[in-house]
């Protein structure tokens, strides 16, 4: 089985300093970690790292954090991850704090090669500041810019040679948009088969560059 089958060692290759990374995962559900600690071993830094969260200090991307590999953060929260906080405070990290349901559709629009989202989340708050106000029908609403990124990272519980891939549950979050949003795209997957049923298929294997099989 080759297609888009490569060694870790072989995906991480393509990897290096001062890259912008699309993670997924909620609080680590979902996240590659596998694929994260080889960012760490090969001791990459001067990181942008996009996601739901910040992670824990001794796991996922948290541990990037913690390492000081980062030096953006772009994330819904960091909350549970005192290390960000800290970073931030002292001016070592720079943190951009976006709503959940923003960021979403933010990597939604980066995928889909559009020019951004109207959104009134953030109207009359500190998330207005800088940004391009746009009326519509008499309503106010922020524009908030397409992200990409120059790698994506994934984690899917089953993969084919093509790269299709398949989520389980709640690892699913925010993986399949992230998939679409990647210049480079490396999916980490528990399972490798030969195809995958289409009916099944949840991100196609158009938008993944490299499959590497992760762990349960």
């Amino acid at each position: 089985m080759l297609g888009k089958m490569v060694s870790v060692e072989q995906a991480l290759s393509k990897l290096d300093h001062g890259q912008s990374f699309l993670i997924g995962g909620f609080l680590n559900v979902g996240t590659p970690e596998m694929l994260v600690s080889g960012i760490l071993e090969k001791e990459l830094k001067d990181l942008e790292i996009i996601g739901n969260d910040s992670g824990f200090p001794d796991r996922g991307v948290g541990e990037l954090i913690a390492n000081k590999r980062v030096r953006k953060v772009v994330a819904t929260h960091i909350g549970t991850n005192p290390e960000t906080g800290k970073q931030m405070h002292s001016g070592e990290t720079e943190v951009v704090l976006v709503p959940q349901g923003t960021l979403a559709e933010q990597i939604r629009a980066g995928g889909a090669g559009l020019g951004g989202v109207l959104t009134a989340t953030g109207i009359g708050t500190v998330v207005e500041k800088d940004k391009q106000v746009i009326e519509v029908d008499g309503k106010k609403f922020l524009l908030e810019k397409p992200i990409t990124a120059d790698v994506a990272l994934i984690k899917a519980y089953k993969a084919d040679k093509y790269g299709n891939l398949v989520y389980r549950k709640a690892a699913r979050n925010f993986n399949p948009i992230m998939a679409t949003a990647g210049k480079l795209v490396i999916a980490e997957a528990e399972e490798i088969v030969e195809a995958i049923d289409p009916d099944e298929v949840m991100t196609p294997g158009v938008f993944v560059d490299m499959v590497v099989r992760g762990e349960e």
